[in-house]
């Protein structure tokens, strides 16, 4: 993607930010990101030294918060359960504390927060407890755990494990310790 498209998206983006909220402004403040949906409440504070730049970015960034406004989207009449958009202007200085602050506010009142840290830029910055990502190598293992399960299964029910010579070739016996180690052959198939 070239510059000129990435301005494009950034044009566009802050366009559709207008339409949900319009007057953002492209000074220094704090945003909220809030929605609703069966009863729970959800929420994402950020600071931004230019608001309108900032929530545009989430729009097609990969942070979690990112990600999450894709799936839900905005929110309008046909999406009443997609993330709406507030925010209050403060000088730079104020912009952690005020963070802070809001995060605070907003956990106590009930919303379920998707924030991953406190707030802040510097001072005071910690994670928050939150359920973690799985990445790669967490899915992977996973997904032979799964996989396993689902072999092990099948053989209790309706297979046999065997090779198609009998007396098995070198390969062929190779071939069948390789899938007794896969299912974990003593606990599983």
């Amino acid at each position: 993607m070239n510059f000129r498209q990435i301005k494009a998206i950034e044009k566009a983006n802050k366009e559709r930010i207008l339409k949900i909220c319009p007057g953002v402004p492209e000074r220094s403040g704090i945003y909220f990101l809030l929605r609703r949906e069966d009863g729970f409440k959800y929420a994402y504070i950020g600071q931004a030294k230019r608001l309108l730049t900032r929530l545009a970015q989430h729009l097609s960034g990969y942070q979690r918060i990112d990600l999450s406004i894709k799936k839900h989207g905005l929110y309008s009449a046909e999406n009443p359960t997609g993330y709406e958009i507030n925010y209050l202007e403060f000088p730079e200085g104020q912009l952690d504390e005020k963070e802070q602050y809001f995060i605070k506010r907003y956990a106590a009142a009930g919303f379920q927060m998707r924030n991953v840290t406190s707030g802040s830029q510097g001072k005071g910055k910690k994670k928050l407890e939150s359920k973690s990502t799985k990445g790669y190598m967490e899915g992977l293992a996973k997904g032979y755990l799964n996989a396993r399960k689902d072999i092990s299964h099948l053989f209790d029910l309706h297979l046999t494990v065997g090779t198609k010579k009998e007396p098995p070739t070198v390969n062929q016996a190779k071939a069948l310790q390789k899938f007794k180690d896969f299912c974990d052959w003593q606990n599983k198939c």
